[in-house]
């Protein structure tokens, strides 16, 4: 299992920028595809960015296309999100998570393919 332990969250203005960070620790922590969850007030947790192990595969849900930049160190153990031209609609608690299994090239969006979950940081934006 894989520990995971998110940062960076914050209150930022609309038009801002923020970059979250997800420390993995753990048997074989860089081995797995990793991904970035959201969870606003009084709906469901949603799909955001995804990486496959290496780095070389990502993938995006279409409302943060253009602006979220997800990328990884496996040197680090860690995995990162980066947020420009941030919207108020942007607002919710963003979850990392790590892949059931090992060794994905491919970037899992289903909710349920991941395994590992950090406990959250929470992204303000005001309008």
């Amino acid at each position: 299992q894989v520990q995971l332990v998110e940062s960076g969250g914050g209150l930022v203005q609309a038009g801002g920028f923020l970059t979250l960070s997800c420390a993995a620790s753990g048997r074989a922590a860089s081995s797995y595809a990793m991904g970035w969850f959201r969870q606003g007030a009084g709906k469901e947790r949603e799909f955001v960015a995804g990486i496959g192990w290496t780095g070389g595969m990502t993938y995006y849900t279409d409302s943060v296309k253009g602006r979220f930049t997800i990328s990884r160190d496996n040197a680090k153990n860690t995995v990162f999100l980066q947020m420009n031209s941030l919207k108020p609609e942007d607002t919710a608690v963003y979850y990392c998570a790590a892949d059931r299994y090992q060794f994905q090239y491919k970037v899992p969006t289903i909710r349920d393919r991941f395994g590992s979950w950090g406990q959250g940081t929470q992204v303000t934006v005001s309008s």
